[in-house]
């Protein structure tokens, strides 16, 4: 094999694991190690596993983050089964992170999840016939579940009959939960749920 058939196949292989070719996911780093089991950035790198996790319990962490993201803005009654239009979406929104912030847009988007998963929220404890409130931690999988949820729904609401881009909105939501800014709708309603767990320790 010549050198340049062998550089070639370098190509190739080093191409096959980079996200939407594009994107080195085994440089990023998770910092929060309460989220390392249950952020994986190490499955397969289309964004798309056909269901092969649907069905078992606790799968999901399991699945690449990214297509967590995915199916989560998927969640919706306009935007149910489009997938390849929520891959679009999100490729374009971390082409758009990466000029903005010159960083890995994967690394930004466990970032954001880190910053806008709640630690504390509480439950409904039943005394003598009376509902009292009581503050507990959460759980690291409801952490990422609840944080995808809150960026979805940011997302929705930001960009639902407006004229700015929805994967502008996702970008910038994601820099802004990324850098803890409580103005953004994620980072916010985790705050307002850790404030009302405060309250109720």
């Amino acid at each position: 094999m010549t050198e340049a058939e062998i550089t070639e196949n370098t190509g190739k292989a080093d191409m096959k694991n980079l996200l939407f070719n594009r994107w080195d996911i085994s440089e990023v780093e998770i910092k929060d190690p309460g989220l390392v089991r249950y952020v994986n950035i190490h499955s397969m790198i289309v964004p798309h596993s056909c269901g092969k996790l649907a069905g078992q319990q606790f799968a999901k962490s399991e699945m690449l983050i990214v297509e967590r993201l995915i199916n989560k803005l998927m969640q919706s009654e306009q935007n149910t089964g489009k997938k390849e239009l929520t891959i679009r979406i999100v490729k374009d929104a971390f082409e758009i992170i990466h000029k903005k912030t010159k960083r890995n847009p994967v690394e930004v988007l466990v970032e954001a999840i880190a910053n806008a998963g709640p630690r504390e929220e509480t439950v409904r404890l039943k005394y003598g016939g009376i509902n009292v409130p009581k503050s507990v931690d959460t759980a690291p999988q409801r952490r990422v579940d609840s944080a995808l949820t809150f960026i979805a729904r940011g997302v929705r609401a930001a960009s639902h009959k407006k004229k700015k881009p929805v994967a502008a909105v996702l970008a910038d939501e994601l820099i802004a939960a990324a850098g803890g800014d409580s103005r953004c709708f994620s980072v916010g309603k985790k705050e307002e749920r850790e404030r009302v767990a405060k309250s109720a320790r």
